[in-house]
């Protein structure tokens, strides 16, 4: 019997879950990403099954759990290559054949199913749905609980049992100016304020060997994404699985004792309070997602541009050409007054008159 599961699949009541894997060994993102991080001895299974080159398409990983309770087995199905590439529907048909098959050998009386090969991978349910039912119509006998392609789960449901990784200076800071800006701002922090906040940050002189570019929403670092990645659960909740668009992601929050183990940290590291001190006051009356995208944008452009950071007009044209995004919600007055507060509180200098 087949029927439509909702809420966390990792908590569904049944013998086997299914995950959705590539073959090299990397599960960085979306339910890989939730299985790693409540399966870690799994993970470690299929990373070195991987490396060995037995994880192929079409043919199904099976790791069994040893759990009292729980599920008996965390089947391993192959979507794709590469995490990088997208899924094709004949890999998911090949791999139904021998989910099967191993659902028939292993007697397996339940198990819960994601919606294989879509999201990241690219593929459309209307195609799937069909396969997947089709295929458990040679085995009426088992329980299907099927999870349709709804959203990501909250990330407060997503169970973590990796060790909690150790406190380093990048992630007290991390933790701390986190916790500072929301009592300032008092609410939590999005994903683009955390950006933002950690690029000035690093421009106040903190070593966070950061990466930033230019992107979408302005300063952007992707290595920041894995801090958040490796915390998420540990020291700060909201992240989840990564996998949900930015503008509709959770808000990051400090959990309890996070901010203690922070602080222990950062006692040691004096110049590190003041820094976020520094960014904290630059802050002050631009506690929003727009107004620090504003302020790093306006800074990016100053920063890239010498010209810029001395000329008002310059800096506004170069600002709101950025993306026609950007050039949609900047106002040149709130570019202007941006540009004032970096100026007036030592972020960005003029260029020497020769």
């Amino acid at each position: 019997m087949i029927r439509t599961g909702d809420g966390n699949l990792l908590r569904a009541d049944v013998d086997a879950l299914v995950n959705t894997v590539n073959t090299v060994g990397v599960m960085g993102k979306g339910i890989a990403l939730q299985f790693k991080r409540a399966y870690p001895s799994m993970y470690k299974a299929y990373e070195g099954a991987a490396k060995n080159g037995e994880i192929r398409l079409g043919r199904m990983s099976v790791w069994e759990t040893n759990q009292m309770t729980g599920p008996r087995y965390i089947i391993n199905f192959p979507t794709k290559k590469h995490w990088k590439a997208k899924s094709r529907l004949a890999d998911i048909e090949s791999g139904l054949i021998d989910l099967i098959r191993v659902v028939d050998e292993y007697g397996i009386k339940s198990i819960a199913v994601p919606p294989l090969g879509c999201g990241n991978g690219g593929l459309d349910w209307a195609d799937v749905e069909p396969l997947i039912v089709a295929a458990f119509q040679a085995i009426p006998e088992v329980d299907v609980l099927l999870y349709p392609p709804t959203g990501t789960p909250s990330a407060a449901s997503m169970p973590t049992n990796e060790p909690r990784p150790p406190m380093t200076a990048g992630r007290a800071a991390l933790i701390a100016l986190l916790d500072g800006y929301s009592s300032q701002a008092e609410a939590s922090t999005s994903l683009i304020e955390s950006q933002k906040l950690m690029y000035f940050l690093q421009v106040a002189g903190e070593p966070l060997s950061l990466r930033y570019e230019k992107a979408w929403y302005g300063p952007y670092a992707d290595n920041l994404r894995h801090v958040l990645k490796v915390v998420e659960g540990h020291y700060l909740r909201g992240f989840g699985d990564g996998a949900t668009a930015v503008m509709d992601a959770e808000p990051l929050d400090v959990l309890p004792g996070a901010l203690d183990a922070a602080q222990a940290f950062l006692d040691g590291h004096p110049d590190t309070g003041k820094r976020i001190e520094r960014v904290l006051e630059l802050a002050n009356g631009y506690e929003t997602p727009y107004g620090l995208e504003l302020l790093a944008s306006v800074h990016w452009i100053a920063k890239e541009d010498p010209r810029a950071s001395g000329d008002a007009d310059l800096l506004v044209k170069e600002v709101q050409k950025w993306t026609p995004r950007k050039g949609r919600m900047f106002s040149e007055m709130h570019i202007r007054r941006a540009w004032e507060n970096l100026r007036g509180k030592g972020w960005v200098t003029e260029p020497a008159h020769v």
